[in-house]
């Protein structure tokens, strides 16, 4: 996603960071660990300065599996932007936007400080039923095309994210836990 941007010169008036995370399956170990430091502490709210500056937080964890569309996370709001984010990829594929909450990915550290966090939904593949933390888990596995595909799904959401003159909807903050 950031060759893509990189390689169309584009220029966006907000910082986009890109983040690898370690320990997800330990309890979100790398997200919540970055979450805590620069956005709040879920068992608190107490929420640090830098809470009111994000935009929004994309996660695709799901293998190599093409984009369908979009876990909105109870976050209505943000529907018709996303349903124009991914008007591009509508004839690949690429339309659906659901309420439904998904868990066990790291965008949940972010909600759970009432950040704009998403979770891109993928075709599964084998991931869960054959490759997911299994030997057959590697580069080697993954499908390109719909990694490209992905890739370019991404650099427009964040891209256009980072274009906006507002930052996307926020649900209300969720009770300290």
């Amino acid at each position: 996603a950031v060759r893509i941007l990189k390689a169309l010169n584009l220029q966006p008036r907000r910082t986009i960071r890109v983040a690898l995370w370690d320990g997800e399956e330990e309890d979100y170990y790398g997200s919540m660990g970055y979450v805590k430091k620069h956005y709040g502490d879920p068992k608190t709210l107490q929420l640090k300065p830098e809470h009111e500056k994000l935009a929004a937080y994309y996660n695709l964890d799901n293998g190599s599996g093409k984009i369908r569309g979009v876990y909105l996370q109870g976050n209505s709001a943000v529907k018709p932007i996303f349903e124009n984010f991914l008007k591009p990829f509508n004839a690949d594929g690429a339309s659906t936007l659901t309420i439904v909450n998904t868990g066990g990915t790291d965008h949940m550290s972010f909600d759970s400080v009432g950040l704009p966090g998403f979770e891109f939904i993928q075709d599964p593949l084998d991931y869960e039923t054959r490759v997911h933390h299994s030997n057959l888990d590697v580069l080697e596995a993954v499908n390109e095309d719909d990694l490209k595909f992905d890739a370019a799904v991404v650099a427009t959401f964040a891209y256009l994210t980072a274009q906006r003159d507002e930052k996307l909807p926020r649900k209300p903050l969720p009770k300290p836990q």
